[in-house]
C-alpha cells in the first residue's frame, strides 16, 4: 500500500509474467541463466523440465499467493465446496490456484499475481494441495470471483488474528 492507503499494483515484466510469479508452475531452465529465466533475461523459460512429467497447458491461468494466505483461502473455498485444483510451489512459499483461461487479463488483487497458462503435474505429485479429482483425474478450475472473495476473507481473517495476509 502507498502512503495514501491506495493499493499499488505490480507491473508485468517482459512476457506478461510478474517476476517470481508461480514458481511451481514455471519450468526451470537447464542453463546458467537461473531458474525459470530465458537466456535473454526477459520472460520465463517455457521449456519443460526433463525430470518431471509436467505438461504446459493454456487451458488454465494460475493465481499465486503466499502460502499462509493461500491455505486459509483453500479452507474457505472447501467449506463453500468451491475449491478447484491448487498446487504448492517447489520451495513451499506459495500456492497457485488454477482458474479459467483469460482470468489473467482482468485479475487485479494486491498480494496475488495471475499468469496465463499452467504447468500441470501428474495427479499423484505431492505438491498438489487440492489434486485433480474424478474418474479421469481432470483438474478443475476455481471460479475467479469466488476465489477473489475467499482471498479477501482470508486476508481479513489473518489480519484479525495478528498474522497479516502474507
Amino acid at each position: 500500500m502507498s502512503a495514501t492507503g491506495v493499493p499499488q499494483f505490480r507491473r508485468l515484466a517482459v512476457g506478461g509474467v510478474l517476476d517470481g510469479a508461480a514458481p511451481a508452475l514455471l519450468p526451470e531452465s537447464a542453463d546458467d541463466h537461473g531458474p525459470g529465466r530465458s537466456p535473454s533475461g526477459g520472460g520465463p523459460a517455457r521449456r519443460p523440465r526433463a525430470d518431471t512429467d509436467a505438461v504446459l497447458v493454456a487451458a488454465f491461468d494460475t493465481v499465486t499467493v503466499a502460502l499462509r494466505h493461500g491455505l486459509e483461502a483453500v479452507d474457505i473455498l472447501r467449506l463453500r465446496r468451491a475449491c478447484g485444483a491448487v498446487l504448492q510451489s517447489r520451495n513451499g512459499a506459495t500456492v497457485s490456484f488454477l482458474v479459467p483461461p483469460g482470468t489473467s487479463a482482468t485479475w487485479h488483487l494486491p498480494g496475488s499475481s495471475c499468469t496465463a497458462g499452467a504447468q500441470l503435474l501428474p495427479a499423484t505429485d505431492p505438491r498438489w494441495v487440492m489434486p485433480p479429482a474424478g474418474a479421469d483425474c481432470a483438474a478443475r478450475p476455481t471460479d475467479p470471483w469466488v476465489l477473489r472473495s475467499a482471498l479477501c476473507e482470508a486476508a481479513c481473517t489473518l489480519t484479525a488474528g495478528g498474522l497479516g495476509p502474507s
